[in-house]
């Protein structure tokens, strides 16, 4: 049995800023842009990728969700407490410099992890994390 990733989902309070960041900065390919119910869905990927998908959702995509949830939802999301996603790249730095040039929040500038990896972290528009990471050589 193989299992694969095939899609993640990443909450966003503004799509068109979101894009701006996920599109024209981090260079993600838009394959879908759904609305429905008064909610929307952007679906990215990378080009190298063609298989795996990073879906742009509300806080809280459920037309059925209470108010106060949705409320509570938009609440982490500002605060940063919603998870983000981890992105590989060949090189860190050129992309540090790109994306921290392009005026993202810098969380945390190139670093040598204790764990193998050599990442940096920015906020993306919506506040979640956004890592950049290459497995360490040797």
């Amino acid at each position: 049995m193989d299992i694969s990733l095939s899609q993640c989902f990443i909450a966003v309070d503004d799509h068109d800023r979101a894009l701006a960041f996920y599109r024209d900065v981090l260079g993600l390919e838009v394959r879908n842009d759904v609305g429905y119910e008064g909610m929307r869905w952007v679906t990215l990927g990378s080009p190298a990728q063609p298989d795996v998908d990073i879906v742009l959702e509300p806080p809280l995509a459920d037309p059925n969700a209470s108010a106060a949830d949705k409320q509570a939802m938009a609440d982490l999301l500002a605060k940063g407490h919603l998870r983000g996603v981890i992105l590989a790249t060949d090189d860190v730095d050129a992309a540090f410099e790109h994306v921290r040039a392009a005026g993202a929040e810098v969380l945390q500038e190139p670093v040598d992890q204790p764990y193998g990896v050599r990442d940096c972290a920015f906020r993306d528009p919506a506040g979640n994390m956004v890592r950049l990471h290459r497995p360490r050589k040797g």
